[in-house]
């Protein structure tokens, strides 16, 4: 093999090693509005009630408060055979927190037995994930 060929395999070796590391790298990101997952499975620690099934657990970016924005995306189903409220907390890795109560207001009612709750929890100035999650959910006492 002659020299040139070999300087040539080092220099396609250190581009493919170095796109292989920065695709690695890039947290979860996606393009405005389509969803995704905030995280897998293993890095989302989930604290739920009892009275409390996660119906979706799902991620996107859309324009809010005049910047591209991360959305936590959180449906929830009353498994008890009594109206409920709920509260929901999600904590980042980086110290950011979000949350509120399903439904958020009570004017329409609470989650009824068998229905399904959702709302949009969006992260100020975050606009991806990266690291671990803790979602809970609790019944809110009556």
């Amino acid at each position: 093999m002659n020299k040139c060929k070999i300087k040539f395999s080092w220099i396609l070796f250190i581009v493919a090693t170095g796109v292989l590391f920065l695709t690695g790298a890039m947290p979860l990101t996606a393009s405005a509005g389509e969803t995704f997952a905030c995280a897998k499975d293993s890095d989302v620690n989930k604290m739920i009630a009892p009275e409390a099934s996660l119906e979706d657990f799902s991620c996107f970016v859309k324009r809010w408060d005049s910047a591209d924005t991360l959305h936590f995306q959180v449906a929830v189903k009353n498994v008890s055979s009594e109206d409920q409220r709920f509260k929901v907390n999600i904590f980042l890795e980086n110290g950011k927190a979000v949350g509120g109560l399903l439904p958020r207001k009570t004017k329409k009612g609470l989650v009824k037995p068998g229905a399904t709750a959702k709302f949009s929890y969006p992260v100020k100035g975050v606009t991806s994930v990266s690291g671990k999650i803790d979602l809970i959910i609790k019944t809110m006492s009556k």
